[in-house]
């Protein structure tokens, strides 16, 4: 048997499952070769749903990116001055152009940008030797999870409903995926004891839980972490000695005033000593989120809290191994840590392009929770932040029957018809994770503003035509 048949390669490669480019993609994939316009809203890929870039950094990486438009005398007819003086700068700092290695860490110029914006952002003071960037914050992810799993015997706590990056590499690297349930009642809330339950469950079982992950504003939930809960959490990876994990890409995809996003690390630091000095926090951001949406570039970073020398010593030599973070994707993140400001030549521009696109997220969180709780046996709590809707659709028996019959999960039954009646291509709550006998789908916000009414509409009537088949009248209740 040869090393990449099938039945030989790596067990764990098989077992890892990514629900956001699984079954329903591969369908709705086919569907579209077959000439069905699909409206893929199954992953967070603004672009490619139509949001337009941002100006002033695709000015910048364009003359990073073709540095002889530098010396051609009309440049200044095409590009603003402010754009070419940061062009300038960004190739000074590196040494080739992007066409060449930076430091595995990446350009250090860069990191020191990252270090004053987290400065600024949280109001203590940053060191960029403890900022790495990446190509986009799931490589961040996975280099640290890559360092703390040591094997089957290892736990992270992931909150559940959880993005599918985190079950699929805590499986590829051999670790064990230790769930600790949000409460769907309380918008997605955190219970302090319910973590305590989780962990004193896997101890049980010989596993030691090691790192626990917060996703802040939620995905796919959507729900913003308060201080009060920050500081719970941070209390309690105190005492347990736990690695928090820090998922803030969505930081700047806040929809209500009520709860503004807080750093983890600000909360840290304002509790004070002891706890700001033991606490061991990895926190990641990217380019591909935001009101940027720029998936595509691959830009990320991690930044470091309270760990040894020697491990941050350890984490860059694996980050060594694959020599640099793409370039391209670092300049991204530089612009979008330290963007136009007041006076600059493009910052009305860029600020009216930022505002406009914040605000229509905004009102298309507004209209998708409306839309969604309008339908028959939907609910959905409303998106605080990031850029998903994860409504709980409450399928009858006769549909959950039928999906048996057919081989599938209940929810994928449902997304399937779904996909096959209207084109929207979603995710099933199950590759998730969800409570047993409880059903959701994830889908962005991001379709245009003025194609999402008729979107809801037609997800309305497919519902409502799916609850009416299956619906046994004779007491099922009607949302």
């Amino acid at each position: 048997m040869a090393a990449l048949d099938y039945e030989s390669i790596n067990e764990n490669v098989k077992k890892a499952q990514y629900a956001v480019r699984g079954e329903l993609y591969l369908r709705a994939s086919e569907l579209q070769k077959e000439g069905k316009k699909i409206i893929f809203t199954n992953v967070g890929n603004p672009h490619a749903l139509g949001q337009k870039p941002l100006t002033f950094p695709r000015q910048v990486v364009a003359l990073c990116q073709a540095p002889f438009l530098l010396d051609d005398p009309n440049v200044g007819l095409i590009f603003p001055a402010d754009a070419i003086a940061r062009a300038k700068y960004y190739l000074g700092l590196t040494s080739g152009g992007l066409g060449a290695y930076s430091d595995s860490r990446g350009l250090p110029g860069i990191r020191k940008e990252v270090a004053e914006f987290i400065e600024k952002r949280d109001g203590y003071p940053s060191d960029p030797e403890l900022i790495y960037l990446t190509d986009g914050a799931s490589k961040g992810v996975m280099q640290i999870l890559q360092t703390i799993i040591r094997g089957q015997g290892d736990g992270i706590l992931v909150p559940v409903p959880q993005y599918p990056l985190y079950s699929a590499a805590i499986t590829l690297f051999g670790g064990s995926l230790v769930p600790y349930y949000l409460e769907e009642t309380a918008n997605w809330g955190l219970d302090i004891q319910n973590l305590r339950e989780s962990v004193a469950e896997s101890r049980a079982r010989g596993i030691t839980v090691r790192a626990m992950v917060i996703i802040n504003p939620g995905n796919p939930t959507g729900q913003c972490l308060s201080v009060a809960n920050l500081k719970e959490i941070l209390k309690f990876c105190n005492q347990e000695k736990l690695v928090l994990l820090g998922d803030e890409v969505y930081q700047q995809n806040v929809y209500q005033d009520e709860r503004p996003f807080i750093s983890a690390r600000k909360v840290l630091m304002d509790m004070g000593p002891p706890i700001s000095k033991e606490v061991q926090l990895v926190s990641f951001h990217t380019v591909s989120k935001g009101y940027w949406g720029e998936c595509g570039q691959r830009g990320g970073y991690l930044e470091m809290t309270n760990i040894p020398p020697q491990t941050v010593d350890e984490i860059y030599k694996v980050a060594s191994i694959s020599l640099s973070p793409n370039v391209p994707g670092q300049i991204f993140m530089g612009v979008m840590v330290n963007p136009p400001k007041p006076g600059d030549i493009s910052y009305d521009r860029f600020a009216r392009e930022s505002k406009g696109i914040l605000g229509s997220l905004r009102k298309r969180a507004q209209i998708m929770t409306d839309g969604f709780n309008s339908c028959r046996n939907v609910v959905c709590n409303f998106t605080e932040g990031a850029m998903y809707s994860f409504p709980q659709v409450r399928l009858p028996p006769k549909a959950i029957e039928a999906a048996k019959k057919a081989g599938k999960v209940p929810d994928v039954f449902y997304c399937l018809r779904l996909l096959e009646a209207t084109g929207i291509s979603t995710v099933p709550g199950s590759g998730f994770g969800q409570k047993d006998g409880v059903f959701h789908l994830r889908t962005t916000i991001l379709p245009a503003e003025e194609d999402m009414p008729a979107i809801m509409s037609s997800f309305k009537k497919f519902n409502d035509e799916f609850m009416e088949q299956y619906e046994d009248n004779r007491g099922y209740s009607r949302m």
